[in-house]
This record gives structure tokens, C-alpha cells and sequence, in this order.
């Protein structure tokens, strides 16, 4: 049997860990820059706060609701993450659990009773609850689509499932998939359930799992079609997966707290992420050759503002694969004046560095000096200075010192899990 563990309204439940106060009253995290929400909490759902709605539209039905707001912190975001999910490890074993995402992972349960199985996921929720602070639903079932259905409704009638429920029979799957409509089967998208509704009259989960493998593979994407399908009918087509030791690409983005226009702006932005990139290929001991730089513009003309965004690409292939932070910037910032465009209002800027190899394998250069073929000391010194002092204690000029394009985050909470001086304090 397959379980998802489900992480409710995680941005949320990371700020009321610590804040207990805020327990049964609306809490929303907004995205970067403050501007869209994109977490609530029950409370804040019940209000009439959309999800992904603009910040500024629901404003005045926060300020009149006594509403908590928060900026996105990802750094406590993050670790709280981490955190779920080595208790997770903890309580079944590293091969058992699928990290999803940020707030959800799979596991893998075994072949029990309905009521073991329920007993099982009860002993987790409570265990990651008292351990982490937050809270969590978890949906059992024999396949992982079908896992994703049942921690849904799980999440509907909270008060009747308790945040658990198992579907571990013909029966209930059955009638849990005529309460789930189409749109809100895992692995259809938006596009696809307008289709299904449209050309064939398929509104909810039991009508998807009784047409054949052959309409799938037609009419539902080849494959993958047929494997939901099959998950639907109760047989294990997505399997575990093994977890990620190694990224195949590493990317840093990040959208600017004002709309830029000075190309040196833009040049220490692009040095930046290139930095925070390098940090975490150096992290899994990889070198990159490829260096690819984007930016995001929005040139609507006139007075009033509309988001028409525009994303131009460059990149670069170097002769050698590299982790060292100054080679890569040195490479990637003469992208960025190729991408310039003096006038144009940009709004976003990114790196990716691909063709990942590992660092290892990189034979030194007999034409080049010893501090050169070198620098990895230096690398690393500069990388333990940064994670124990943070916020850039070293860091390359060409990344700038005011940093006026930085991400705005006026309402974020203290990181208190990952830096000293923001230690939570209890009076």
C-alpha cells in the first residue's frame, strides 16, 4: 500500500509553530515581493481569500479580519522540510519514503488491514506532529493516484477523517472516486479536464477509471494516459523512486524587489545567482560546462501597468568544466550585456548551469599556474566562512554591496531554526 503525507497549509503551520497564538485564526504567506498569496489556512480560506490572488485585491478584507500576514521565509520554510521528512525517514527508512515536494512524500505502508493501515498512518501523523509542530493529513491506498484521491477528502471533512483516510477496498475506492472530479485527479491538468469534459462527458474520477487502456493511450497522453488508468483501477504503475543524490541541472532565480533598468544592476543580480549556484554545485561535488543566463522583462508601453512578461536566453559552453565561483562569473555576466536592452524594465533574472560532471574527474591544467588549478581550497574556505557567518560574510565585488534589486520580504518572520541571532525567544 501507497501513502502521500500532506503537509497542511505548510507555510502557514511554519509560522504558527512559533506562534501558537495564531492557532485557529487566518494566517496567509504571500510569494516573492510580497505579491500574491500562496498559502492560507482554513480560517483564512472560510474569509473569502483566493489562493494566488493578488495581495492588494483581498488588502482590505485582511486588514478588517485581523488577518496575519507574512512574507515568504524560506529559509525556516526549508528546514521545517527537512525536518518532516527525516522523521519520516526515521519511522520507515530511508527507501521507503519518496520525497514529492517542499511539504509532501510518498511512502510505502506494506500489506495490512484497513485498520492496521489506519493505526499505521495515525502513529505517523502524531509522531511528525509532536516532533515538527506541524500538522499533516495522509491519504493510504494500493497506488499512488489513488493515494493523492484519498488525502484530499481526507482534507475535506477534516472534523469526520481526522486528516486519515485508507481506501483499501473496491468499495471505497469506487465511491471516493465519484466525489473527486476530474480536474482534481492527480496527473490531470487543467487542459486536459476541459477536454474530458468537453468531447466525452467525463466529470469525476469513476468515469476517467472506467473508460480502457486503448481510449487512454489514444486520447490521454500514450503512456502516461494508460498509466493513470491503471493507478485508478488499483494497479501500481508509478512506482517509488529512489531519491536524488545528484541534480542533473542547477538553477538560482529570483524575481528583483523593483523593476531594473541599469545594465550594472543586472550584471551583479546575474553574479549573484551565479554565486549562490556555484555554492550548491560545489555542494554535491560537481563541476558544470554549461552556463546558461535568462532575463525577464515587461515593456508594456504607456502609463498603466500590465505583466506582459519577456524571457531571453543566452548561453555558453566552456572549455573545461568548472565549480569555481569566479570562473563562472566571469563567464556568465558577458551574457547579460548580450541580453540588455537599454529602456526595457526587467523584472526577473536567472542562472543555470547544466552538462553536470563530477568535480573529481576534472584533470588539472598543465599550461595554467598552481593557484589557478587550485582554487578549490579557496573555494571551500570561502564556503565554510558563508554557511557558519551567512549572508555573504565573503563574497566577489562583481556581486555589488547595496543590492537595491533584491527581493522584497517586509513582513517575513525570523529565521529561527537557521541563523543565531534570530534564535526564537521564549519569555
Amino acid at each position: 500500500m501507497k501513502a502521500i503525507v500532506d503537509c497542511d497549509s505548510f507555510y502557514c503551520s511554519c509560522e504558527r509553530v512559533f506562534k501558537p497564538d495564531l492557532w485557529y485564526k487566518p494566517v496567509v504567506v504571500l510569494s516573492n515581493n510580497d505579491g500574491c498569496i500562496v498559502s492560507r489556512t482554513d480560517e483564512a480560506k472560510r474569509l473569502g481569500i483566493g489562493m494566488a490572488a493578488p495581495y492588494y485585491q483581498h488588502k482590505d478584507l485582511i486588514e478588517k479580519n485581523d488577518v496575519a500576514v507574512f512574507s515568504s521565509n524560506y529559509n525556516l520554510y526549508g528546514d521545517l522540510s527537512m525536518r518532516v521528512m527525516d522523521t519520516l525517514r526515521h519511522l520507515l527508512g530511508e527507501n521507503n519514503v519518496e520525497v514529492y515536494s517542499v511539504d509532501e512524500a510518498f511512502i510505502e505502508l506494506g500489506d495490512s488491514s484497513r485498520e492496521q493501515l489506519a493505526e499505521q498512518a495515525k502513529g505517523i501523523k502524531q509522531t511528525i506532529e509532536q516532533w515538527t509542530g506541524i500538522n499533516v493529513s495522509i491519504g493510504v491506498a494500493p497506488t499512488k493516484v489513488l493515494a493523492k484521491v484519498a488525502n484530499r477528502l481526507s482534507k475535506k471533512d477534516k472534523q469526520n477523517t481526522e486528516c486519515i483516510m485508507v481506501l483499501n477496498t473496491q468499495e471505497e475506492i469506487i465511491q471516493a472516486l465519484k466525489k473527486t472530479a476530474v480536474e482534481d485527479i492527480w496527473g490531470v491538468g487543467y487542459r486536459s479536464a476541459t477536454k474530458l469534459k468537453q468531447l466525452w462527458s467525463i466529470y469525476d474520477g469513476l468515469q476517467l477509471r472506467n473508460m480502457s487502456e486503448e481510449w487512454a493511450k489514444a486520447n490521454l497522453g500514450g503512456v502516461v494516459g494508460v498509466r493513470l488508468i491503471k493507478e485508478l483501477k488499483g494497479q501500481q504503475s508509478i512506482e517509488m523512486k529512489d531519491p536524488l543524490r545528484q541534480k542533473k541541472m542547477i538553477a538560482t532565480t529570483r524575481m528583483f524587489g523593483k523593476p531594473v533598468l541599469d545594465l550594472n544592476d543586472l550584471k551583479e543580480a546575474v553574479a549573484t545567482y551565479t554565486s549562490r549556484a556555484a555554492e550548491k554545485l560545489r555542494r554535491q561535488s560537481c563541476a558544470a560546462k554549461l552556463i546558461d543566463v535568462f532575463v525577464v522583462s515587461n515593456d508594456y508601453p504607456g502609463n498603466q501597468y500590465e505583466y506582459n512578461p519577456q524571457t531571453k536566453h543566452n548561453h555558453i559552453k566552456l572549455l573545461q568544466p568548472t565549480s569555481h565561483t569566479n570562473e563562472l562569473i566571469k563567464n556568465a555576466v558577458p551574457l547579460v550585456e548580450e541580453l540588455y536592452n537599454a529602456g526595457s524594465k526587467y523584472l526577473k533574472a536567472g542562472v543555470m548551469l547544466g552538462e553536470l560532471v563530477p568535480d573529481e574527474s576534472i584533470q588539472g591544467n598543465m599550461f595554467k599556474s598552481e593557484r589557478v588549478n587550485h582554487q578549490r581550497i579557496l573555494m571551500e574556505a570561502m564556503d565554510n566562512i558563508n554557511f557558519s557567518m551567512r549572508d555573504d560574510a565573503v563574497k566577489y565585488v562583481a556581486s555589488g554591496l547595496k543590492r537595491n534589486w533584491k527581493m522584497r520580504q517586509e513582513m517575513r518572520s525570523g529565521r529561527y531554526t537557521t541563523r543565531w541571532e534570530e534564535l526564537f525567544e521564549v519569555h
